[in-house]
């Protein structure tokens, strides 16, 4: 009952008219620069930060997230039109949807990937609403000895990922992928 209650309370708090704009904004300039090729979700929040410096939390928070939709359907029109995936995850529209497009239906491709997107990010955000009290609890026993367990697990795949080059596949998985 918990949930639902704080469910009922976050939509009172995100569908304040204010925070609706500040929703559109996001999602529209989320769109705008996603539509970029290869400037995915996170590049485009870290260039559309400074603009949420100025507003309160929540406001920050939902103009955020927007931006974050925004580009994910942005990246997927540059994948449909041109061919060309704005992110990772856009490279299979690009199979789809630009063939598509080929054909005289980019249209119809384009709507398929909003409608899409909608229901698949609607369904996740359900499934997260619902879940997440038990990951946290389930997170909140981690100790040392799992934590031990994650890092000693990460390193292995990632060396075995590595195998052409051993000392860079573990430089990687210590230092990050910038490093290399």
């Amino acid at each position: 009952m918990e949930t639902i209650y704080s469910l009922l309370s976050g939509f009172a708090t995100a569908l304040q008219p204010i925070n609706l704009l500040y929703c559109f904004f996001g999602t529209f300039f989320g769109t705008f620069i996603g539509v970029l090729p290869g400037l995915g979700p996170a590049a485009t929040i870290a260039l559309l930060l400074p603009t949420t410096y100025h507003l309160n939390p929540v406001s920050s928070m939902i103009m955020l997230a927007g931006i974050c939709y925004g580009c994910m359907y942005g990246s997927s029109t540059t994948a449909i039109l041109l061919n060309i995936p704005g992110e990772p995850a856009s490279v299979m529209t690009c199979l789809d949807g630009y063939q598509m497009a080929r054909k005289g239906r980019a249209g119809l491709a384009l709507s398929v990937s909003a409608i899409g997107s909608f229901v698949a990010g609607t369904t996740t955000l359900i499934a997260l609403v619902f879940t997440a009290p038990a990951l946290a609890k389930f997170a909140l026993k981690f100790g040392p000895t799992e934590y031990f367990a994650l890092m000693l697990m990460s390193l292995s795949i990632g060396t075995y990922l590595a195998r052409i080059s051993m000392i860079k596949g573990l430089m990687m998985a210590c230092f990050g992928k910038d490093f290399c």
